[in-house]
């Protein structure tokens, strides 16, 4: 059990780690710190956070894992923020959904004082906020945690052994890694869905009502916070871009074997597709 768990800027999930760390008694004290007012004010009801602080240096002063929830482009402030102010020996991990410039500048910003391990829980949905946490958010969701070469065995063994507790299924990956693994399987997925969406929206609206459940689930990412994806896109570029290149050859060759009316290549292409989705575990 942890001594005192802090959570900066809880929204979805930081909101649910704090409510997964309660409902698991993970921690024997659960501190939070929100950047409005508003959200503080609102938190200081909630059966699952022991305490809010008023300010990020106040929430850390005696932590002993903080988890840093703040949008991709706040995290690295964030680090920087807090750092004179952790005790000794601090374990400091994040939810960042791109890890490998945040890694090595949290890493940099805390170092020697603290110890950074970065985490990215493949969790959430397209609504935000704490006020949609849950604390079974993580259960048998992946979570990447990424260590970078040097980072202390210790640290890293004590991220791993907290994500699991929380429900997650962890995988450790190097942070390069995991921004070209998830610009193929998160962020690529988002700008397709989104791309399908936004072509479709020049089309007539009464289509829409029209469609099957193939085009609900195809664009439900579509309906995610755009202001969250912004930062992913900025964040991991140039993954993203080899990604899309790629996948750009694909719709090629199947647009070409469709124009040549060439059946077996399409048949091939269908079985394929079919093959990997039903290789998905239940």
């Amino acid at each position: 059990m942890l001594d005192h768990l802090v959570i900066l800027a809880p929204g979805l999930l930081g909101g649910s780690v704090a409510r997964a760390a309660h409902s698991r008694g993970l921690a024997r004290r659960i501190t939070v710190w929100a950047r409005r007012p508003e959200a503080r004010l609102n938190l200081r009801e909630q059966p699952w956070v022991s305490a809010v602080a008023d300010t990020p240096e106040a929430a850390v002063s005696d932590a002993s894992l903080v988890v840093l929830a703040a949008p991709v482009d706040k995290i690295i402030e964030l680090a920087r923020q807090i750092s004179p102010h952790l005790p000794a020996g601090a374990l400091v991990t994040d939810v960042g959904s791109v890890k490998g410039e945040l890694c090595r500048a949290c890493h940099a910003a805390l170092a020697p004082h603290a110890r950074f391990v970065g985490a990215h829980p493949m969790a959430g949905s397209e609504k935000t906020g704490w006020e949609n946490a849950t604390d079974s958010l993580f259960d048998k969701r992946v979570c990447f945690v990424t260590p970078l070469a040097g980072s202390d065995e210790t640290a890293v063994a004590a991220v791993v052994r907290f994500w699991h507790d929380l429900g997650a299924e962890v995988t450790t990956v190097s942070p390069d890694q995991h921004d070209e693994i998830t610009a193929h399987i998160s962020h690529l997925p988002q700008a397709v869905a989104t791309t399908l969406g936004t072509f479709l929206s020049g089309k007539n609206p009464g289509w829409r009502n029209l469609s099957g459940n193939g085009l609900r689930d195809t664009t439900r990412i579509a309906g995610s916070d755009a202001a969250m994806w912004i930062e992913i896109f900025q964040q991991n570029r140039d993954e993203v871009l080899r990604a899309l290149s790629a996948f750009e050859d694909e719709l090629h060759g199947f647009k070409t074997a469709l124009a040549n009316r060439d059946w077996p290549e399409i048949r091939a292409r269908l079985e394929r597709g079919k093959a990997w989705r039903d290789g998905f575990r239940p």
